[in-house]
């Protein structure tokens, strides 16, 4: 039997949970809802927010961002607190765990506006750095502007390591100024604005788990 959690302590037989207010974890993993109570949503997360459900420095999480009429939903992947854009939480186990797995490849977009920046900067960008031991894949770059030594860029990777576009960015001699995710796999942040959110239809779902190469 798997290891349960509830709210951070390990599960012992007898113990009560809720799952509609208490975070149980099996193998660390969000206990999978009853098929009619799966939720997902897409939040424009805003800088300055965490992605966490708690935190124990009282700064802004991304659960405050959604009403206390929604079930309790999970953080899939994070942005750092100083990055914003499209974010998805769910309380359906199995589809974060496509979307996180690392065969999953799903492509993530992101605009980055930098300093620093030097013709040709966008090559350096492009190269296939290793990153937490693990070389990743020749970024997908787009040159939006530049102008005395600013720039902006569209920049899509697959892999999802801690920080990667900073750390990309700092390989390619540049100083990140603003970092904001604009799509992951099929769905794009659109019109939303920051701390705005909507559910996914359930074509988004299925497109999701297509993208991820992980099969229906």
């Amino acid at each position: 039997m798997g290891k349960v959690t509830v709210n951070g302590d390990l599960a012992r037989l007898g113990d009560t949970a809720d799952p509609a207010v208490d975070e149980i974890l099996v193998e660390g993993r969000p206990l999978p809802p009853p098929p009619d109570q799966a939720t997902t949503v897409l939040i424009y997360k805003p800088r300055g927010v965490v992605t966490t459900l708690n935190d124990e420095r009282g700064r802004p999480t991304v659960a405050d961002l959604l009403p206390p009429e929604l079930p309790r939903l999970f953080p899939v992947g994070r942005l750092d607190q100083f990055s914003e854009g499209l974010l998805l939480m769910t309380n359906d186990g199995e589809l974060a765990n496509r979307l996180t797995h690392p065969a999953g490849e799903i492509r993530k977009t992101y605009h980055l506006w930098v300093s620093g920046w030097q013709p040709g900067a966008e090559d350096l960008l492009r190269r296939p750095i290793v990153l937490d031991g693990c070389r990743i894949r020749p970024p997908l770059v787009r040159l939006v502007w530049q102008r005395e030594g600013i720039a902006k860029l569209e920049i899509t990777i697959h892999e999802g390591r801690n920080r990667q576009i900073r750390r990309m960015a700092e390989a390619a001699r540049l100083t990140v100024t603003r970092l904001k995710r604009v799509a992951e796999g099929p769905l794009a942040l659109g019109d939303l604005k920051p701390g705005q959110w909507r559910r996914l239809k359930e074509a988004e779902i299925l497109a999701l788990r297509a993208e991820t190469h992980m099969g229906l």
